[in-house]
Parts: structure tokens; sequence; C-alpha cells
């Protein structure tokens, strides 16, 4: 309810400042780096680095990813950052030229975190001495350990320079994007924020063993221990989700952006391959997956072959939640349909009642994949993005190969 409080009056005062000031010359964003924190307790900062363009665009830049932002308002000394496809925005006021705090909000979840950016800084961390460890490998990795309910597997994946460190967690429903940040003696600290997650990884290394804490905004924190594992891997993406026994197919039939009703049984489906994705569009790997299946389809529409996606969306109500497929639709160019499954929750609970022939809805993305006769051959649990390197290689190597199995049926 605090929160609740806090978001309306944080956007009550933007609005009004906004007015206010429309008559007054706005603050010239300065061009060049910036540094950005959220603050995800006291005493932890989650840091990113942007840079301003001469248009005024931003560019986040998290290890080997670049986020381009091109919808930003100033009127007088405030400032609106909407983050590309996601929900998430910034809203701010300029202190000086070269600094502007405010918070990072995520309006359907009722999340504020504070936030602040600094021109000129261009040290995500701040390197204090030399590391003693080295993190490069891969780590066998559990979340929440003691926890029955919160617990899960994961596989750390690093590269080390000096004390610059980047890689990812790789999970069973995916990975925690694009990790950027330093070891210092044999402390780490690891960061990630696209408009969508803010993400914070901070702990300690031996030779053999790692423990630490990951935070995600400054709603989730949990505790994380690993050990070192060149060879271990986690469970196959395609044994975790399946059709309950006495289902040999998949039925849904759910709005697509114009009203219309699309349902597997439409003529357009009739005798084809079909992709089934399920997804959100504030789901930061199915937008991953998203850019991969429209170049895809794109290279193949001319086959027999049909994409379509189901949408469990958090939006409170309908028509946001269409205002947010229509955005994903636009901003990525998605040629298929994307269809709203769900609107006011992401629960997967609630996903798997929607679909109530699978065993459960495990992650956001997943895919189905059904043959011309109709029947579900295949379910791939969560998605390996460009974060996971060669994963993400294999991943498409291995998709291509299968639906061209399916084709050729």
């Amino acid at each position: 309810m605090k929160k609740t409080i806090l978001l309306i009056s944080i956007c009550t005062l933007i609005l009004n400042s906004c007015k206010k000031e429309e008559t007054k010359k706005s603050i010239d964003f300065k061009s060049g780096p910036w540094r950005a924190s959220l603050m995800v307790e006291e005493d932890k900062e989650l840091p990113f680095l942007f840079e301003v363009m001469d248009d005024q665009t931003l560019r986040i830049f998290n290890a080997e990813e670049t986020i381009e932002v091109d919808e930003v308002e100033i009127n007088g000394d405030s400032i609106l950052i909407k983050f590309p496809i996601f929900e998430g925005y910034v809203a701010g006021r300029f202190k000086d030229s070269m600094t502007i705090s405010g918070s990072f909000i995520k309006e359907s979840l009722n999340r504020v975190v504070p936030f602040i950016a600094k021109f000129g800084a261009q040290d995500r961390f701040e390197i204090k001495s030399k590391p003693s460890k080295n993190i490069t490998g891969n780590w066998e990795t559990v979340f929440s350990e003691d926890s029955e309910e919160d617990r899960y597997i994961a596989k750390g994946i690093f590269k080390q320079n000096g004390n610059i460190v980047s890689g990812t967690f790789r999970t069973t429903t995916g990975d925690y994007r694009f990790l950027e940040g330093v070891i210092n003696d044999n402390q780490f600290r690891l960061s990630a924020f696209d408009g969508a997650h803010a993400f914070l990884f901070t702990g300690q290394v031996t030779d053999s063993t790692m423990n630490g804490h990951f935070y995600s905004g400054n709603h989730w924190k949990e505790p994380f221990v690993a050990k070192r594992n060149e060879h271990y891997e986690l469970p196959k993406a395609d044994s975790l989700t399946f059709l309950k026994e006495g289902y040999d197919a998949l039925a849904f039939s759910f709005p697509d952006v114009e009203g219309k009703t699309v349902s597997l049984s439409d003529k357009r489906f009739q005798d084809k391959v079909v992709i089934v994705q399920v997804m959100g569009t504030w789901c930061p790997n199915c937008m991953d997956e998203t850019k991969y299946y429209v170049d895809y389809y794109n290279r193949n529409k001319d086959n027999e072959i049909e994409f379509v996606a189901l949408a469990f969306e958090y939006a409170r109500t309908e028509e946001k939640a269409y205002k947010a497929i229509n955005r994903l639709k636009n901003k990525l160019h998605v040629p298929y349909p994307i269809l709203l499954a769900q609107h006011g929750t992401s629960d997967k609970k609630k996903a798997q009642e929607k679909l109530p022939m699978l065993n459960h809805v495990l992650s956001y993305p997943t895919t189905i994949f059904i043959d011309k006769k109709g029947k579900v051959r295949k379910i791939h649990t969560g998605f390996n993005g460009p974060a996971t390197g060669e994963k993400y290689i294999s991943f498409k190597t291995e998709f291509e190969g299968f639906v061209k199995e399916l084709l050729n049926e």
C-alpha cells in the first residue's frame, strides 16, 4: 500500500512539474558518458552506464549489449525516459546540467526504485585492488539453497580480464542477461539493467567456491552458492514441460490486437508446422527470443510454417496489455500474431489454467512445436539468449534443425 501511494505521489509530482515548466527553457541533456545508480538497499547501489547522443537519444551498455533508447522527454528541469518495449521508465529532475535524481518505475507492479545519474563518470564499479582470484569458467550454482519453495539451480558462465568480469547465470528458464562488473581481491560485483530488470550480484570467490547475494531491484534478495565445475550442465530444456497424459494436441482461442479470436483450428494453421511462443512483453528473454523468431520467420515465411505468440501480461487492464503488445510488435516488426492470453498477472499457475493440457507453465518464454498434423512434437522451456554465447548458437542450430525435420515430413 505504501508503494502504491508513493508511486501515485511521484507520478502526480512529475505531471505537475512538467505543466509548470512548459513555459521555461528545458535543461540541455549533456551529450557524452553518464553513470546511473539504482538503490536496491540503503547501502547497495546497482550501477549501469549510458551515453547521451547529440540527438538526445541514449545508449545503455551491459557488457556486449547495447540498448537504444529513443523516447526521452524533457520539460524544464524534469526528464522522462521510456525504455524500448518494456513498461518501465525513469522519471526524474536535473539538479543541475550534470546530475539527475528520480525513480525507476514499473507502474503495473507498484515498484519504485531510487535513481541517480551523473555526467562524466565512466566506471561501472570502482577498481580498488588487484584481483586475488580468477572467476573465469563454469560454476554449478544453487539459489536460495535452504528454501524448499524458492530453491532453484543455475549455471554461472564467466570470463575475467584483470579486474573486469562479464558473463551470466543460466537457469532452467532463461538467463540473467549481460552481467558486467569487477572483482577486487576476492570480492565481486556484477550488474545489468535493460529497462525491464535491474540485477545486482555481490559476493566472494575462492579457487573452487563462490557465495553471495542476488538483488532484483529493491523488491527481491536471495543468497546463492556455487562450486567450480567445468562439466556441469543444466537439465535438458525439452524435458521440463510436457502434455498431460491423455493429450496429444494443444488448443486455445485468444484475441489478437484487433480483438479477433484466433484459434489453432483456423485455416491459416492447417497442414503447417506451427511454432507457439508462450511469452510476455515485459520479459527480456522473450524479447531476445522474439527477435530471433522474427528473423527466422522472415527468412522462411514461404515455407509451410506459422508462428503465433500467446502473451501473458501483468498490465492491470486489457487496454494497457494491448498497448504493450502493439508496442512490442511495432518496435520489433513482428509479422506474426500476438494474442492476449491473460492480463493482470503473469503468475505461471494462472497461465497453466489457460493451457490446461500442459503439466505446468514453468517459464516465460516456452516454445511449443506442432507438426503438420496438429500433434505437439516438442516443448522447449526457457530461452538461452545472446548473453549465453555458445549456448545461444547451439539453440539456434537445434531449433532450425528440428523445424527442418518437421517441414520435410
